[in-house]
């Protein structure tokens, strides 16, 4: 026989008890889809965890680590840390260096006719919107002169112009910060991101914020190096020129924010790979339904089994029949699995809000794992299919 006249038998057999065949299959499609839905959104969230925390590509941040001596007179120290404009003048100097991003943050009253909110105001420097790539929906982003002459304009959150202006459009109101007054120039575009929060925030131009608040230094900065060979050499040279501004020895270090995405992409994927694996017991319980099942079918079907000996079949192609029969079972399970997976992973990721990421050896491994399911499971029930005696299978009533 055939190896498609086994499967045409298998397709009939399937579909002659198509209750007991959804039932059988049953096993198959939840753990199939259960693991294409781990693996896809785990894989989703993996990528864009990473893109959250590595930001633009060759990106480096400076951050302060305080000594033992300073933490114990000082717990408060590296939060207190700043980087003054001396520094970023130097750091923009430095052979490599394409790009000096630098803010400052700070928690203020944000007034408007009656309505008021406490509001994040971050005091940035004329790189931070473009490397961080904040996009404005309305309005207009900030001019080179904004940021030199200090404006008070400013752009705000879409949280913030909802809860200050409702419905209205913003663009050219003024907002009063602590007192201060900011014109509103543009409204941002909604960031999303794992990493990325709803927040009621306002930016402005540094200088704005140093003449408006009496803020000197700024509290963060990022450094966009031009290739990923000056990411070492750049991070160290300027790690050592802000120790020698502010007299430290290695208080001031530099952080690589693509190696730190990459180390938690590693441990996100492993997460993955058990929580998927859990899910893929599953399909082990499934292949024992199979095996179950297939060898109830091998004791229904034993005069046929022994009608056919006696015609001149052999083991092997009983054997053969009954294996195809399993693996027909598991693999239409698994392509409805996966039918289910997709459907599954795309829900998923509209409620937690990040795509998820189906590849195609997710794909190719949930159809070749179903068919290796069956052919496992099928084995015992194929096997006492082809070892039985043609004279007693006829015999059986």
């Amino acid at each position: 026989m055939s190896l498609l006249e086994n499967i045409r038998m298998a397709l009939s057999s399937v579909l002659a008890h198509k209750m007991r065949s959804i039932l059988t299959m049953l096993g198959i499609i939840i753990g199939v889809g259960s693991v294409i839905v781990v693996v896809a959104v785990g894989q989703g969230g993996e990528q864009m965890l990473k893109q959250s925390i590595s930001g633009p590509g060759n990106t480096v941040e400076l951050y302060y680590m305080p000594s033992d001596e300073e933490l114990a007179s000082n717990p408060n120290a590296a939060a207190e840390s700043t980087f003054t404009e001396n520094d970023i003048k130097g750091l923009k100097g430095i052979e490599g260096i394409k790009q000096v991003v630098a803010s400052t943050s700070e928690s203020m009253k944000a007034r408007y006719h009656e309505e008021e909110t406490d509001a994040t105001v971050n005091g940035i420097n004329d790189g931070y919107m473009n490397v961080n790539s904040l996009k404005i929906e309305s309005g207009r982003t900030f001019t080179d002169n904004d940021f030199l002459a200090g404006n008070r304009v400013g752009i705000i959150s879409q949280k913030m112009a909802k809860e200050l202006f409702d419905k209205t459009s913003p663009l050219g109101e003024v907002v009063w910060i602590n007192g201060q007054p900011v014109e509103i120039i543009g409204v941002l575009k909604k960031v999303t991101g794992l990493l990325s929060f709803d927040l009621s925030e306002m930016y402005v131009p540094f200088n704005m914020m140093k003449s408006s608040f009496g803020t000197s230094d700024f509290s963060n900065v990022s450094l966009q190096v031009e290739s990923a060979d000056d990411i070492k050499s750049a991070g160290k040279e300027a790690a050592q020129l802000v120790n020698d501004n502010h007299g430290t020895e290695d208080s001031y270090q530099v952080m690589n924010m693509e190696e730190i995405a990459a180390g938690i992409g590693k441990v996100t994927a492993i997460m993955t790979t058990i929580i998927g694996s859990i899910a893929g017991i599953s399909l082990l319980v499934g292949g024992i339904g199979v095996m179950n099942i297939m060898l109830v079918s091998v004791t229904e079907r034993t005069r046929e089994i022994g009608i056919r000996k006696s015609l001149g079949a052999t083991r092997g192609q009983i054997l053969t029949q009954f294996l195809i029969e399993s693996v027909v079972l598991t693999l239409i399970g698994g392509l409805v699995g996966i039918g289910i997976g997709y459907g599954g992973a795309a829900l998923v990721s509209a409620i937690a809000g990040w795509p998820s990421l189906i590849s195609w050896q997710v794909v190719c491994g949930g159809v070749l794992f179903s068919m290796l399911i069956g052919v496992i499971f099928g084995m015992l029930p194929a096997n006492k299919a082809a070892k039985l005696d043609p004279i007693e299978a006829l015999r059986y009533e």
